[in-house]
């Protein structure tokens, strides 16, 4: 049976990859507690005691704005703490999957972007993850790094759950409209890398970088909308006040750290290689909907 480490284990995505991850072997997931990456001294003893086929690293530094003034933090967690995995992987002959993000890019591009492309990040939560990805790269283990745009699920902190709190709260949303991506809930990408797994654990692969987001594209004032319109029609439509969700510019808003206006990522790659179909970003919104409908008893 195939020994796995999952580390992140209470992140969104962690969550979920407890669940997809338990029919490929045995799962030993940790959180915090057990595997804090910023103590590189406990992460790499933790590794040499369970001695996985299969590491799977859902955990991250993701404070994004935090991460511009909390940079030695930022960079410990997703640039030194991958580059200690990768290490470890290649010592112990272990598949090494990471996840990254999309905003190792600068989203000046007019199309989606492609593996290969330039990583040119523009935040430094984009340069943290970027060296996590160099640091794997250059280390000879086996690896697969997975990256994704605007998570989202029913757990954690994120825009959906924001939109649902705030959408209760007032009568009008103001939501940025110029920035563009897939939303892309942490049960697709948990199911996706299980799937991915899979093929790995029976065949030889091409390791390196993959895309994986859902299908489509819309901006954040689009995926407020479809939030606020899929909750109301499977929710206790009443405990809604918002009456409008305006449309804003990134300017409007501005934030510590800078956003790429283009998050779309190019999936051929992963489907071409392991045969995944991915759907659209509408489908697993309605998914994450239905879970609360069925958690709240309507």
């Amino acid at each position: 049976m195939t020994r796995m480490l999952l580390l992140g284990k209470m992140g969104q995505v962690g969550w979920e990859l407890q669940r997809s991850l338990q029919p490929l072997g045995k799962v030993i997931a940790v959180g915090r507690e057990q595997a804090d990456l910023s103590d590189l001294a406990g992460l790499r003893t933790l590794l040499r005691e369970t001695k996985p086929k299969v590491i799977v690293n859902a955990a991250a530094y993701t404070a994004v704005d935090l991460a511009e003034t909390e940079r030695e933090l930022a960079m410990l967690i997703n640039g030194e703490a991958p580059a200690v995995l990768a290490a470890e992987a290649a010592r112990l002959g272990a598949l090494l999957v990471h996840y990254s993000t999309d905003y190792v890019f600068d989203g000046r591009s007019e199309r989606a972007y492609l593996e290969e492309d330039v990583a040119m990040p523009i935040n430094y939560y984009g340069a943290s993850k970027l060296a996590g990805e160099a640091a794997i790269r250059a280390s000879g283990a086996r690896h697969l790094i997975l990256r994704t745009s605007w998570v989202y699920g029913t757990r954690g902190n994120n825009f959906f759950r924001t939109m649902l709190r705030i959408a209760r709260e007032q009568e009008e949303l103001r939501v940025v409209a110029d920035q563009f991506g897939a939303p892309t809930s942490a049960r697709l990408i948990a199911e996706a890398t299980a799937a991915v797994l899979a093929q790995t654990l029976r065949r030889e692969f091409e390791f390196g970088v993959y895309h994986l987001t859902a299908s489509g594209a819309t901006s954040w004032h689009g995926f407020a909308q479809a939030i606020v319109e899929g909750a109301r029609a499977r929710l206790a439509a009443a405990s809604f006040k918002t009456q409008r969700i305006s449309l804003i510019t990134t300017a409007d808003y501005p934030l510590p750290a800078a956003r790429p206006a283009n998050s779309r990522l190019n999936c051929e790659k992963i489907t071409r290689q392991f045969g995944l179909e991915l759907p659209g970003w509408e489908a697993g919104l309605a998914l994450c909907l239905d879970e609360l409908a069925v958690a709240q008893g309507n």
